[in-house]
């Protein structure tokens, strides 16, 4: 599942863990089209209570692409909030659940939603926590490896599958009769999956009759067992389109139509289309205008797309997404011209009544991979395409890349462990020494996070962040370093104690409303007033001068320093060093290391050191590697460096044996 709570985000994500669930859990809402793309969630849970404007633009800025990929939206509202019903279905809610409730009734709504994932993606989500049929009413089969070429179907199912009555065995060639080629490869694979991995394995196909049927496969002593559930009200292959708007095809048909050509070992492309900004053009000029370019962004497709007797599908996703699929021979050069045309005949103005409309559309393209058991990947995959030509510039048309589903499991598993390392306080602090480069002697350390993680080893800060970043933990990572890394530094007897100790913040944390408070609180608790330098990044500085100085100016009133971490990578930084209180710059590595280039690039870290000597600043050089460099920093007037040159960030042991050596 997905949760986005602005207020309650790590009680509801522990609550929904202890009912089975993995919580990929957000607290703010920037990036979440995207965000929930990557989760591979099945279930979205916006949690409004006391912040319901918020939540319901967060499920408007959702319920495009929450329907188009066959996913449910639980929408959680206050005590006297009930009002805001209505107005939650309106922005795209399928379910919501309102205060007071128990835990037990959270874990029953979520299970609501997922019901209805699971019908619109034809039951090719999991399904674990489903109650048991009683079993003289079961429609169940099972299967077992000592006996592969037979099935044992119950009464229940025996019958409605219209066999003889008392049928209990039969050759597994009658099953794949009844199942036919695509549901016999769905069955395959979730047989595969289900030996592989456990828990449930869900497949579903077409019964002879046109219902669509649901197999809910667990093992039960080493047998496979599948509970039959028909998913009532899932259309036909058959069936005539059914979004009344444009008379296209909906998401329901853009799925099966995915799912024939996958079970006919076809890999076919699929090209989905979003219109950009739709909703200014409703707010501007009302429903009915909108509706009204919808149809003609409808025929503007099918004349492009469609017809001449080519096997395609074109279908309304939901909102403002349209689909697009292409069966093979086709390819994804194809593809992107047939997209790059889409484009340009979206950008022709559209009439509707009085008034006329410019719009601009953005393309995501996905070609299906081998083995893929159903249409919800390679939705998936082409949405996260989409995402990708929204965030990019001039892009409009981006294809997905296949090394980005490992790269995004992966993104998913580590923010799931993320927190559990939190929890489980397995982020180490080490230090890196800062040297003063006329005596040599070490004067301070700069606290650096690492997270040895159990299955791909040691991470370094930059992962780690970017990983706390992306799950929205990224201030309580930071604080979690800040406390511990304090704590630590008040606890040094002997030569460290003595030592200087610089702490990273970011920019959630500076945003903070009791930023400035806060930091000087902890360090006057650990006596650190005096000791401690808080380095923020120029990325960290908000927009606001005026407020980033006065935070600033409050830090160093307090007894603390004030560095610009990785000075020269922004545009800013000449504003900065004329608007803000600072006490210290650090120079780029980057900058640092080019010292040691050309006579140009000398030329400007000179002009850096000058510009913060002048305005009485100290300068760190961070990275520095050679002794090359180590000279000519020093002789263009630098005061410390840090960098493997002297050590690489070590932990306290270490870095009391290096300062007694």
């Amino acid at each position: 599942m997905f949760l986005l709570s602005f207020r309650q985000r790590d009680e509801l994500a522990h609550m929904a863990e202890r009912a089975g669930w993995a919580a990929i859990a957000a607290r703010r809402s920037e990036g979440l089209e995207r965000r929930f793309l990557a989760s591979g969630a099945s279930v979205v849970v916006i949690d409004a209570r006391a912040t319901l404007a918020e939540g319901l633009s967060a499920a408007r800025q959702l319920a495009d692409t929450v329907q188009a990929n066959g996913a449910a939206l639980l929408f959680l509202i206050g005590r006297r909030e009930a009002s805001a019903v209505a107005a939650a279905f309106e922005a795209g809610a399928t379910h919501y659940l309102a205060m007071p409730f128990a835990e037990g009734e959270f874990a029953q709504a979520l299970r609501f939603a997922q019901r209805h994932a699971e019908r619109l993606a034809g039951g090719h989500r999991a399904a674990a926590g489903r109650a048991r049929l009683i079993e003289s009413e079961a429609m169940t089969w099972r299967w077992s490896p000592d006996r592969p070429a037979r099935l044992a179907f119950s009464p229940a199912l025996a019958q409605a599958s219209g066999l003889a009555e008392g049928t209990a065995d039969m050759p597994r060639g009658v099953a794949q009769r009844l199942l036919g080629r695509g549901g016999l490869r769905a069955a395959l694979h979730a047989v595969a999956r289900l030996r592989g991995e456990g828990g449930v394995a869900p497949f579903a196909h077409n019964a002879l009759d046109g219902r669509r049927i649901a197999h809910h496969l667990m093992l039960e002593d080493g047998m496979v067992v599948g509970h039959v559930e028909p998913l009532d009200g899932m259309r036909t292959t058959d069936a005539v389109p059914r979004d009344p708007l444009t008379g296209l095809d909906d998401g329901h048909g853009a799925r099966r139509w995915i799912e024939g050509r996958i079970a006919q070992g076809q890999a076919p492309i699929l090209i989905v289309l979003g219109l950009s900004r739709f909703e200014m053009v409703n707010a501007a000029f009302g429903r009915l205008v909108g509706d009204t370019i919808i149809r003609s962004v409808a025929r503007r497709i099918e004349r492009l797309a469609g017809g001449g007797g080519r096997r395609r599908l074109v279908a309304r996703l939901a909102g403002a997404e349209f689909a697009i699929g292409l069966s093979p021979p086709a390819t994804l050069e194809q593809a992107e011209m047939l997209a790059g045309e889409l484009v340009a005949a979206i950008a022709r103005p559209f009439v509707a009544g009085e008034h006329v409309v410019n719009l601009t559309a953005r393309v995501g393209i996905a070609g299906a991979r081998a083995g893929d058991p159903d249409a919800g990947e390679l939705l998936r995959d082409a949405s996260l395409a989409l995402a990708d030509a929204r965030d990019g510039e001039p892009a409009r048309v981006r294809v997905f890349e296949e090394g980005n589903v490992s790269r995004r499991a992966e993104d998913r598993r580590l923010e799931l462990d993320l927190r559990l390392a939190l929890d489980e306080d397995r982020i180490e602090i080490l230090w890196q020494p800062q040297v003063a480069m006329p005596t040599g002697r070490i004067v301070g350390v700069e606290a650096l996070a690492r997270w040895r993680h159990p299955v791909l080893g040691e991470l370094g800060a930059e992962a780690l962040f970017a990983t706390a970043e992306r799950s929205d933990y990224l201030v309580e990572l930071s604080r979690h370093v800040q406390v511990k890394a304090m704590a630590a530094v008040a606890a040094w007897k002997g030569p460290l104690a003595a030592l200087r100790v610089a702490i990273n913040v970011t920019a959630a944390d500076v945003a903070e409303p009791d930023f400035a408070e806060r930091m000087l609180a902890m360090a006057a608790e650990n006596g650190l007033i005096g000791r401690l330098t808080v380095e923020i990044t120029e990325s960290g500085l908000m927009a606001d001068l005026g407020r980033a100085a006065e935070l600033l100016a409050r830090l160093r009133s307090g007894g603390l320093r004030v560095a610009i971490d990785d000075f020269g990578t922004g545009y800013s930084s000449l504003a900065y060093l004329k608007a803000l209180p600072l006490d210290t710059i650090k120079i780029d590595r980057r900058l640092a290391q080019d010292i040691a280039g050309s006579a140009r690039d000398r030329i400007v870290v000179r002009g850096v050191i000058d510009m913060a000597r002048s305005l009485d600043l100290t300068v760190i050089a961070e990275g520095v590697e050679t002794d090359e460099q180590l000279v000519l920093l020093a002789r263009e007037g630098c005061n410390y460096y840090q960098g493997f040159l002297c050590s690489p960030p070590i932990d306290a042991r270490a870095l009391e044996a290096l300062l007694k050596g």
